[in-house]
């Protein structure tokens, strides 16, 4: 293959890069864009292996690393559940950014075999150092970021003390620098609460793409280069963007979380009441509305009712209810969290909305239904002197009429008390969101 090929390959792969970017901007092209992405990624995977064949004749390593990384990539693919998607990605990003690492290691160790001067002239010693260092970061923070999401490590923001300790004399700096990437990363994440999830998982994302980036330009490759420019750019508009829907600064996520354990008790809750109801309470309301908007939140991700609730919508359309659904973008575990889980069960997109498109209707809502939701529909939000104050939020306390269903009286990952559940036109409903949606399914029948 020549490099005019060669190029011309790769800049075939970098717009469909481009085109599956642009599709995964919104869940109606969402399909459509990672059909893009895997397109590309098969014209750069196949033009590297041409390249490598011409010049060793020797792709047998390559492709069965392929076989065997594709095989994995299968079995997890169908074993992990939607709920699980967000330590799915944590994880994806910690393989990148080890990759990265394991990369770099190769060139310092024989750079003649990555075509590089010998010695590593001063610029390639730049550029594997930052490859190095962001991919070890990305790394162990994605490895601290899985824990946290799947429940193994406390999700509160942890407080922590260290020193650094004298690096051997004989040690190289390499070695040293990829050592304190490696602890830094993991220094970075540990602090950081449940309620930055979403912006922590942007955030390595865009991590792992600057980390192959600069792991292209020690190995003069374009593709590399441009993949991973559009990863990280992306994955940075993403965390501005998390950040603004959190009224939160990039810095502030950083140095730490919002506070309280997520499920902790609201303090102060004891001396307040509420009015709770059934299903069949819930039922009756539900079906008697014209318009009803459904919240969903973490809690209806945890219980997998997603299908659930789709069936409950389709009965009450039935009815001649017109039934919406307000998606807030910092619910759940990760960026979009709620959207691919109601397009997992197939929900029709024009029943779905942004925070900003629909939050003008909610004062025409009979019913604004909340399962599993409770930081992102505070109106605390809108409290001077409240530490969410600022934050975006759906106002769900907006509606005629408003039902919660939680588990308990809990707290969010923000650690505060919920106005909105002690209002009089709330009703909340206790118990499992699918177990809880199931028994309005056939209440309202």
């Amino acid at each position: 293959m020549s490099a005019n090929q060669l190029a011309l390959w790769y800049l075939v792969a970098a717009v469909s890069f481009i085109l599956a970017l642009r599709g995964l901007s919104g869940p109606q092209t969402a399909r459509r864009g990672n059909v893009y992405g895997m397109i590309g990624m098969a014209i750069a995977l196949l033009a590297t292996l041409a390249i490598v064949y011409a010049r060793t004749k020797n792709v047998l390593p390559i492709l069965g690393a392929m076989a065997i990384g594709g095989a994995i990539g299968a079995v997890v693919a169908r074993w992990v559940q939607m709920t699980q998607m967000p330590q799915l990605i944590a994880a994806m990003h910690s393989l990148v950014g080890l990759a990265a690492v394991f990369i770099a290691i190769a060139a310092v160790n024989n750079p003649a075999a990555m075509e590089l001067a010998v010695p590593i002239t001063v610029g390639h010693k730049i550029e594997l150092f930052i490859g190095t260092f962001i991919g070890a970061v990305t790394f162990s923070g994605s490895v601290i970021a899985f824990g946290k999401l799947s429940g193994t490590i406390r999700s509160a923001p942890v407080g922590i003390g260290f020193c650094m300790m004298p690096a051997p004399a004989d040690w190289g700096p390499f070695i040293v620098m990829t050592i304190l990437a490696f602890v830094l990363g993991f220094l970075l994440i540990i602090p950081i609460g449940g309620a930055d999830m979403p912006v922590v998982i942007s955030m390595l994302n865009s991590y792992s793409g600057w980390a192959a980036a600069g792991i292209g330009f020690s190995l003069d490759n374009p593709m590399l280069i441009i993949a991973g420019s559009l990863v990280g750019s992306s994955g940075a508009i993403l965390s501005y963007i998390m950040c603004k829907a959190m009224n939160r600064s990039f810095f502030s996520v950083i140095l730490g979380g919002f506070g309280g354990e997520a499920g902790a008790a609201a303090e102060g809750t004891e001396k307040k009441t509420v009015k709770s109801g059934s299903a069949e309470d819930a039922a009756f309301l539900l079906s008697n509305a014209d318009t009803v908007i459904i919240v969903p939140g973490y809690g209806l991700a945890v219980a997998r009712a997603q299908h659930a609730v789709k069936e409950l919508a389709a009965k009450l359309s039935a009815k001649g209810v017109t039934v919406k659904y307000a998606i807030h973008p910092v619910a759940g575990r990760m960026p979009g969290h709620m959207n691919v889980l109601l397009a997992e069960a197939e929900v029709p997109y024009d029943q779905v909305f942004e925070m900003e498109d629909i939050n003008g209707e909610f004062a025409q809502a009979d019913v604004a239904l909340i399962l599993g939701a409770n930081d992102v529909v505070n109106p605390l939000a809108e409290q001077k002197g409240s530490p969410i104050y600022g934050m975006p939020i759906i106002e769900a306390y907006k509606a005629r009429n408003v039902m919660v269903n939680k588990r308990s009286m809990a707290s969010g990952y923000a650690g505060l008390d919920n106005p909105l559940f002690y209002m009089d036109k709330t009703m909340m409903v206790f118990g499992d969101a699918k177990k809880v949606v199931e028994d309005l399914v056939k209440a309202v029948d």
